[in-house]
């Protein structure tokens, strides 16, 4: 036990530095944990156990279970099917060379080369014990160990190895998928020592991009603990009081802050025989036996599972999918019979109520605040729920801040237990739930005893939870900024209804987009410029970022429709002039403007972004220019910003063709390409090779600060701008006749090759000699010719209305 005291000391205040790791076992888990391990450059070990026979195709070449191939069969094949997966494992598919498959037999001693052993076996408690005992045979004292288990007991699988070992060890229990779910349960062993404990806490939130809670050795730990038990309840509900499977998930979807696959759906994509091995672990360990039966399963979720009807990967569930005459349908399952019938819209006033308010603490309180059977649902399904977590804080986490935080980031939910209770009113809830006989935890009884309205509580600059009787500041890092808390204490030196100038600290500010889906209309472009003239004299520099679902879905298509419809030529001349002329101005800005996009950013969110002196997307950012898919093509200084790349990425090499490069750019936009993440937008050439890419969500702000204040610091000069080269009149025929062609083999329709053909004449610079050297106005001039040429083609009208309808692209 001295040797880990002595090497942990040594490395106190440093940050935990992997270099290489090993997964062991290469399940859909532990295959997509390795990738997301690959996936912020830690290269790995995939490793498994040996084939017990051959495939007949194995025995047709002749090869035997001693041939490495065949060995190593298990983990080579989950790579394969990594690749394959939908969403993607990878940032990038070359990622995937980043893992080296082996198996356990032959490559455990590999296991001294890595500096994180992650076990991801099956959830057996035996197997993994016996694993255990093999990779402490090979460990390397001081390396860490770590189990992924969604509810074993920690100490139970480590009980028979030496305290040495048990130093390194703790659970880390990943959401599937690893690179998409944010959270990670971290579950120490007594003896784990307590700064590896924190170094490997930061390591994963920082290097990982995780939200990392303490759990304790619990079954099911905090956010599989609490939401099973929720999912039961809704069972049980529906059981017992004759509601259907479209009612509750009406209820218990965004209405209650929770997602849009609410209860049953989300049930169908977890798979029904995963959700019943995870509820029987708790009924089976815990003791108190009013406990134990909360946890007992309805028998028709048994004769489901019995039937195979276990979601989506058994073909159905409680919901099923047939064809029709029309195309499809989605069936709901009647639970009495356990017979499909055909979806029924559920409607009612609580429902309705919800759905106008704004923000997941409103809409929670308008659900409840209404009264018809629907809002009764909801709180018979929410007060069981906020009571359990209540009689939890303690055994299966610290705090309240813990379970609030898991439930947001394992189950997506927008407000946790206890931020949904004081949403609802604390005072007021605990009286009805004591007059309808339900037992209210005694420390939740005495804080509303002494006065208090809430668990959290705001006191000056500083967020206040309860924690044994008393409130604690919500302590958060240094590195994560929050633009609702900076509003909150009244920083925002300017703002109208798109947009919001807020001062984030050390002399620099963030332009925060909050209109409807972040859509870019004049207010936005308004604030823009004043901001401008604000940061101008005020600030060192300026960050365009905000903490919506997305960043920014593009301009305000709905304004640009009724413009058009009307036949409003000049209003729709002058809106795209002001657009191009503002992130003119803002690509050549005196002072330092940084972007900071994050999940969909598209078409005017791009073009926002593409002026700005360094972007840091974060890692999941799914960017494109997408304006072809309602009709148009990129009007806001996209099309002349790609052709300025292209220009660029060929001036300095000599002899170098433009033409490739130029279709390629043609291409990302002419198919409206949008990237599955940040580092598939540099292949793409929406990103610049030098722009940096977050993992740590909450810190993505932080470090946009960092490099408004780096360039400041280094004396920052604004960009000047220069001519650009373009293939001209015969670059454009090669880009027609390869539209041409796509039209030909019928890959697009006749009104596509229109679009394309017009964005041929743009992105080549239109009708000058090829390698000519043009300005940014002449390129937005065609820009905003095309664009505004297509806005009166019936066709891109049909196509934008089908797009605020329905969501979707149309192909007319």
């Amino acid at each position: 036990m001295e040797s880990i005291k002595t090497q942990v000391q040594s490395v106190q205040g440093k940050p935990l530095h992997i270099k290489k790791a090993a997964v062991i076992g290469s399940g859909v888990m532990g295959a997509s944990i390795a990738a997301h391990l690959a996936n912020v450059g830690i290269p790995c070990y995939l490793l498994d156990i040996l084939p017990q026979s051959l495939s007949s195709e194995e025995e047709n070449k002749g090869l035997t279970l001693e041939d490495p191939q065949v060995r190593n069969k298990l983990a080579t094949t989950a790579l394969k099917r990594l690749g394959k997966m939908k969403p993607a494992a990878f940032y990038d598919p070359s990622f995937v060379e980043r893992i080296t498959p082996g198996n356990v037999e032959d490559d455990l001693r590999r296991i001294q080369e890595v500096d994180w052993i992650v076990e991801v076996v099956v959830e057996n408690l035996d197997v993994k014990k016996e694993l255990l005992a093999k990779i402490e045979k090979h460990w390397k004292p001081g390396t860490i160990v770590t189990t992924n288990t969604s509810g074993i007991s920690i100490e139970a699988m480590a009980e028979e190895l030496s305290d040495e070992f048990k130093a390194s060890f703790m659970g880390t229990h990943f959401f599937n998928p690893p690179r998409y779910m944010k959270l990670l349960e971290v579950i120490p062993h007594p003896l784990t020592d307590s700064t590896l404990l924190e170094q490997m806490v930061a390591f994963c939130e920082k290097v990982l991009g995780k939200g990392v809670v303490l759990a304790k050795d619990t079954p099911n730990f905090i956010a599989n603990r609490i939401g099973t038990y929720g999912l039961i309840v809704s069972m049980q509900e529906m059981r017992d009081n004759g509601y259907t499977v479209d009612d509750i998930d009406a209820v218990s979807g965004p209405a209650m802050g929770r997602p849009k696959s609410a209860t049953f759906r989300t049930l169908d994509i977890v798979g029904l025989d995963t959700f019943v091995h995870v509820a029987r672990n708790v009924y089976e360990q815990v003791e108190d036996e009013e406990e134990k039966q909360a946890f007992a399963l309805p028998d028709y979720v048994q004769e489901m599972v019995r039937r195979g009807w276990i979601g989506e990967k058994g073909g159905q569930g409680f919901y099923k999918k047939i064809k029709t005459d029309q195309g499809s349908e989605i069936l709901s399952l009647d639970i009495k019979t356990l017979e499909y019938q055909p979806k029924n819209k559920v409607k009612g006033t609580s429902l309705d109520a919800a759905k106008q308010a704004k923000q997941a603490p409103n809409k929670l309180k308008a659900l409840y605040q209404a009264d018809d059977q629907y809002a009764k649902l909801a709180w018979d399904l929410l007060k069981k729920v906020l009571i359990y977590s209540a009689e939890k804080v303690g055994e299966i986490a610290d705090t309240i801040v813990e379970i609030d935080q898991a439930m947001k980031w394992g189950f997506n939910w927008e407000l946790g237990p206890f931020e949904a209770w004081d949403a609802i009113g604390l005072v007021e809830s605990v009286k009805r739930m004591e007059k309808e006989g339900l037992t209210v935890p005694a420390w939740v009884k005495e804080w509303v005893a002494e006065g208090h309205e809430s668990f959290y509580e705001r006191e000056a600059d500083q967020l206040l939870y309860v924690n044994k009787g008393e409130l604690r500041e919500l302590q958060t890092r240094p590195t994560h900024i929050s633009l609702k808390d900076k509003k909150s204490k009244k920083e925002a030196v300017l703002s109208n209804s798109g947009a919001s100038l807020i001062d984030i600290g050390d002399g620099v500010a963030c332009l925060e987009f909050h209109s409807p889906n972040n859509a870019i209309g004049a207010d936005i472009l308004m604030l823009i410029q004043q901001s401008m003239d604000e940061v101008r004299k005020n600030f060192k520099g300026l960050i365009i970022a905000n903490e919506g679902r997305n960043f920014c879905v593009g301009a305000n298509i709905m304004q640009l429709l009724m413009e058009a419809q009307s036949g409003e030529w000049d209003e729709i001349d002058l809106i795209v002039r002001q657009f191009q002329e503002t992130m003119y101005n803002l690509k050549y800005f005196e002072k330092p403007v940084i972007a900071a996009p994050h999940q969909m950013t598209l078409g005017g969110g791009v073009e926002v972004c593409m002026g700005a002196d360094v972007v840091v997307p974060h890692a999941e950012t799914y960017y494109g220019l997408v304006e072809v898919g309602v009709g148009l093509i990129p009007g806001g200084g996209g099309c002349k910003e790609m052709a300025l790349r292209a220009s660029n990425q060929i001036e300095s090499i000599k002899d170098a063709d433009l033409q490739p490069v130029v279709n390629k750019a043609f291409e990302t936009i002419g198919l409206a390409k949008v990237s599955t993440s940040a580092h598939e937008a540099k292949k793409l050439g929406l990103l610049r090779k030098s722009d940096p890419i977050v993992l740590e969500r909450d810190a993505q702000l932080y470090r946009a600060k960092q490099e408004v204040l780096s360039l400041t610091n280094a004396g920052y000069r604004a960009p000047i701008e220069k001519k650009i080269k373009v293939v001209g009149e015969n670059g454009k025929a090669v880009l027609q006749m390869g539209v041409y062609m796509m039209h030909q083999a019928g890959y697009i329709s006749d009104y596509d090759r229109f679009i394309a053909n017009k964005l041929a004449h743009v992105i080549a610079g239109g009708s000058v000699p090829a390698g000519s050297l043009v300005s940014e106005q002449y390129l937005l001039d065609l820009e905003r010719e095309a664009f505004i040429s297509l806005c009166g083609e019936p066709k891109t009208q049909q196509r934008i209305q089908h797009m605020l309808t329905k969501g979707k692209p149309l192909r007319n």
